[in-house]
């Protein structure tokens, strides 16, 4: 397909491009090429899985929301803008590093607009949601640094200008903002994906790129993959390294394993093709596949849970002071003890009991006798209780308190 869109740049902007790419040169370019990949589909898979499969689901479930809908945004903003990229119309600005590989770098329908970047806004909306969450100082300081190397590489390898990066920036930031907060004002997860799937159902109708209808397939698949999660199959995160490392390979592999599996049916001529047809059919793949991935996947979690237990005994076996229940002797020791030291105490307050009694019947106030803490009230229980004996060891210390007070004010 040959390219189409609208042109328009700033004069800084060409200047700019051409200038790193003289300068970076071959090695330097290929070193800050490789912070693109921060905002690519593999390792941005990998980031949500570990969250998601691994490490907290709550947490990976909010990140996946924020990231959806910049996602979604984005080819729905460029199918209206239809800027070209920079190396479409600039021979002094070279396509290093191509949205798709394996298509030509001309081909629009593959390799999308400009207008916003994709990388910026994925990343900021990826790793801007994880710092949000952390709510911790170094996790936004290290969100922001990967943010920035993100979309300084778009713009060093020639498929972005410095606006594109700027709004994409924008549109992540935005996502990581009004995502969480529409959420709550909503309050019902269903209801609240639904809203989001309408909301993007109008690219349909205009957007011929597919990206929008990748990213559509996404947010289709994980949403209703959650919601079929939290009721049929409830799996639990790991902190196992073993299990994590095995989750993440394994649901990786499936990603890429089904997305290649689901194009059997069609020829390569009609999936190069570019009609109506080709990318609805590729909604629906990347809706099976992430589906797969988010609801049913997990099923298998509980049959790998012996995974790396001997690890896990043997670690806790280094700490038996900690890990070990008290022997059978010692728990009858300590009872023995317990028994010793409550029967002296009631022997004590007897003694004390009937020698207070005593001095009450000579005449002592009532006052004399009854708590000097009146929210400690006498539970007029028998005196062998142990409510009883609470309660004069509330008196006692209540007696101490007023005779330290009456000898401070003297």
């Amino acid at each position: 397909m040959t390219s189409a869109g609208i042109t328009f740049f700033f004069n800084w902007e060409v200047a700019l491009e051409e200038w790193l790419q003289s300068v970076l040169g071959n090695f330097g370019i290929s070193v800050i090429s490789f912070f693109s990949a921060f905002g690519e589909e593999l390792l941005l898979i990998g980031v949500m899985g570990f969250l998601y499969w691994c490490w907290d689901k709550k947490f990976g479930k909010f990140v996946a929301a924020n990231f959806m809908v910049a996602a979604l945004l984005n080819p729905m903003i460029k199918n209206i803008v239809h800027r070209r990229r920079p190396y479409f119309d600039n021979e002094g600005i070279k396509c290093l590093r191509a949205v798709d590989s394996e298509a030509d770098i001309y081909d629009i329908a593959a390799q999308g607009y400009s207008f916003p970047s994709g990388h910026s806004s994925a990343s900021a909306s990826m790793y801007g949601s994880i710092a949000a969450y952390i709510k911790k100082k170094w996790a936004v300081i290290l969100a922001a640094v990967i943010i920035v190397l993100v979309g300084f590489s778009r713009i060093t390898v020639g498929v972005h200008y410095p606006t594109d990066v700027i709004c994409g920036w924008a549109l992540g930031i935005a996502a990581v903002l009004f995502v969480p907060w529409l959420q709550k004002k909503i309050n019902n997860d269903p209801l609240f994906y639904a809203i989001l799937l309408i909301a993007g159902l109008p690219g349909f109708f205009y957007c011929r790129t597919e990206d929008f209808f990748s990213s559509y397939g996404m947010m289709l698949g994980t949403f209703s993959g959650i919601l079929f999660e939290e009721k049929y199959v409830k799996f639990d995160n790991t902190r196992n390294v073993i299990r994590i490392i095995l989750r993440l390979a394994a649901g990786v592999g499936l990603f890429f394993g089904l997305n290649s599996l689901l194009k059997l049916p069609f020829s390569k001529e009609f999936l190069e093709s570019g009609t109506m047809m080709v990318l609805i059919i590729r909604a629906i793949r990347y809706a099976v596949v992430t589906f797969i991935l988010i609801g049913i996947y997990p099923i298998i979690f509980k049959y790998t849970a012996k995974i790396g237990s001997k690890q896990e005994a043997q670690e806790e076996s280094t700490n038996p002071a900690e890990n070990e229940a008290p022997a059978p002797e010692d728990r009858e020791n300590e009872q023995v003890v317990e028994e010793a030291e409550g029967e002296e105490l009631i022997a004590e307050i007897k003694a004390e009991s009937t020698e207070e009694f005593r001095t009450a019947a000579q005449g002592d106030t009532i006052s004399d006798f009854v708590s000097l803490n009146p929210d400690t009230p006498d539970p007029n229980a028998s005196r062998m209780t142990e409510e009883y004996i609470e309660w004069m060891q509330a008196q006692r210390q209540s007696e101490e308190e007023c005779e330290t007070s009456q000898s401070e004010n003297q």
